[in-house]
């Protein structure tokens, strides 16, 4: 696969380039390795697409795990303590998960534990791909990619979406870079407030 487009908010690209070069150069070669038409493995069953060979996010998803793993990237997970005071919250959040739930349990409510899980991550820089279902991008660049820069676990999130040319190959529901991207310039500059860059994919 290749990148058609990118995006860098708050200057995440350039951050890359300056602090991780090499890192960058890895992604570009981790999406590179990634052989789409042997992807192109699912035979629609949807009313308006019935019979037609398209591409599998199964299998997508499966050769993006090999390549980045191959790399030395691995799944992270942030793990936290929330309960329904306010702001008990707003004290608690960027403790430690250990004084998280301490503050909680003093503060006599019950502490829950939630946590939030990325792709890949490397020498604190995050990837997501997201060939799944749209409602996932919002998540990961407002909630995941967000959550692990306030924790001090990345400098910079990725992600990788498929671009609309691609996107019409593949199952209704599927996000596209286009209409994300859009998502966020419609936000301001400022928000999510969490260097990023969008990456948008075609065979």
């Amino acid at each position: 696969m290749r990148i058609a487009a990118q995006y860098s908010h708050l200057n995440g690209l350039e951050y890359m380039l300056v602090h991780h070069k090499d890192l960058w150069d890895e992604i570009q070669d981790a999406i590179a390795w990634v052989d789409a038409e042997a992807c192109k493995t699912k035979i629609s069953r949807e009313k308006t697409m019935r019979g037609r060979r398209l591409y599998s996010p199964i299998d997508l998803n499966q050769q993006f795990r090999s390549s980045f793993r191959e790399l030395g990237w691995t799944e992270r997970r942030n793990t936290f303590w929330v309960t329904d005071d306010e702001e008990l919250m707003r004290g608690v959040y960027n403790r430690p998960e250990v004084e998280q739930k301490q503050a909680i349990q003093a503060a006599g409510r019950e502490p829950i534990m939630s946590y939030n899980q990325t792709d890949f991550v490397k020498d604190r820089i995050a990837v997501e791909v997201q060939f799944g279902k749209y409602a996932f991008v919002a998540h990961d660049l407002f909630v995941k990619h967000l959550s692990f820069f306030v924790a001090g676990i990345i400098d910079v999130g990725i992600e990788i979406l498929p671009m609309k040319k691609l996107e019409r190959e593949m199952s209704s529901g599927v996000p596209y870079y286009e209409r994300d991207l859009v998502n966020v310039l419609r936000q301001g500059r400022g928000v999510p407030a969490v260097p990023l860059i969008m990456l948008g994919l075609v065979p």
